[in-house]
């Protein structure tokens, strides 16, 4: 069953210069948020968590992601997997907080245990009082139920539907366009470089709103003084979409030691920066000598909770002492930027009960990504 009508449908993915933003029950409708649970993020890799979330093996943490309780973990051999939090037994949740140290996942109802495989390992009592087999019961068919999961950019992404092309398809053209950036060697920042926001905005507002930088000047006169409108470019490709700087400086305003830089950085492109939103809920920004990531967890069709991590390059700035309080100056400063969009996209919720708006239109020179985010979002409501 269709999502949008088809008029709404051919409104959203015609050209820029006639196209209409997606309709406003989209982004404050219980049943439209359910469409997206089922579409959107079901059938797309999806971002969850950090892979430090999970530093060392035997650590696991309870996910849940749109009402899909999940269990994320690092195993023995130093692999992030991701399963079904409930106990194939009862349908107990396993863990309800993070854990470190684990050789075992155990049911608190009835004590099933798992290995950090997903594999059954012993179901006590199964048979009667101190008897913990019973002829017949193949424990083999009983795992945990795994889902597919990639590790990327630090993130955890998983695919629901199990089916989604690789996740490299869609990364690696992300990758081209950063030829200077081993993103092999980013290390987050630690605790001291990330922060989470609440943002009272339907999560695709979020998106909207990283997309560009037309509000730049409105919104962010600070950063616009020094990283003007007129330095940006625009990026709109198929499943990815955003802006780029040329005018990025380091953070030799911060003061302190500077970070260190990738090798392989383009001395042509030593002032380029690039920020996507990769769809349909992780944001990305590149630098010469940083990265961060965005993870936007929706919290129902009105809030959104943003997860934000700072990656540096190697391994010596969250391990110098030297450079916390450059790390905290540069977590501050990047807080800032992202607390200044928090009215905005409060304002643009607002505004979708509003009868008198329709989806609203797109600026052709200044909003192809957002345009190319609604066109996404509605072919994915589609099919």
């Amino acid at each position: 069953m269709s999502v949008l009508s088809d008029e709404e449908f051919s409104a959203t993915v015609r050209s820029i210069s006639g196209a209409r933003g997606l309709p406003n029950r989209l982004y404050v409708d219980p049943e439209s948020a359910e469409a997206e649970r089922q579409t959107v993020f079901r059938n797309n890799w999806t971002g969850i968590g950090f892979a430090h979330d999970v530093p060392n093996a035997g650590d696991a943490v309870p996910v849940t992601f749109l009402g899909w309780p999940l269990l994320m973990l690092r195993d023995r051999k130093g692999r992030v997997k991701v399963f079904h939090n409930v106990c194939r037994h009862r349908g107990h949740p396993l863990i309800d907080k993070k854990c470190s140290g684990l050789a075992m996942l155990r049911c608190p109802y009835h004590s099933w245990a798992y290995g950090l495989d997903g594999s059954l390992r012993s179901t006590p009592l199964i048979g009667g009082v101190g008897v913990n087999e019973v002829e017949g019961f193949d424990r083999s068919r009983f795992n945990l139920v795994e889902v597919r999961s990639e590790v990327w950019f630090g993130v955890v992404f998983i695919d629901m539907s199990g089916v989604a092309p690789p996740l490299s398809e869609r990364t690696d053209a992300i990758e081209a366009r950063w030829p200077g950036a081993d993103l092999a060697r980013l290390v987050s920042g630690g605790d001291r470089a990330q922060f989470a926001l609440t943002v009272e905005c339907n999560w695709k507002l979020a998106v909207e709103n990283y997309c560009e930088a037309y509000h730049l000047p409105f919104v962010h006169p600070d950063l616009n003084s020094y990283s003007p409108l007129e330095d940006h470019y625009t990026i709109a490709e198929r499943h990815f979409a955003g802006q780029g700087s040329m005018n990025y400086k380091g953070n030799d305003a911060l003061g302190g030691k500077p970070f260190p830089e990738f090798e392989a950085w383009p001395a042509e492109k030593r002032e380029i920066a690039e920020y996507v939103a990769f769809f349909p809920n992780v944001l990305f920004g590149i630098h010469r000598d940083h990265g961060f990531a965005i993870l936007l967890i929706p919290q129902g069709p009105a809030r959104t909770e943003e997860r934000i991590q700072l990656f540096y390059v190697g391994d010596t700035v969250p391990e110098d002492p030297a450079m916390a309080s450059v790390i905290d100056a540069h977590a501050r400063q990047w807080r800032q930027v992202f607390e200044e969009d928090l009215g905005v996209v409060a304002g643009m919720q607002r505004g979708r009960t509003s009868p008198g708006f329709d989806g609203g239109v797109f600026s052709p020179v200044l909003e192809t990504p957002t345009h190319a985010f609604h066109r996404w979002t509605a072919e994915q409501l589609n099919g």
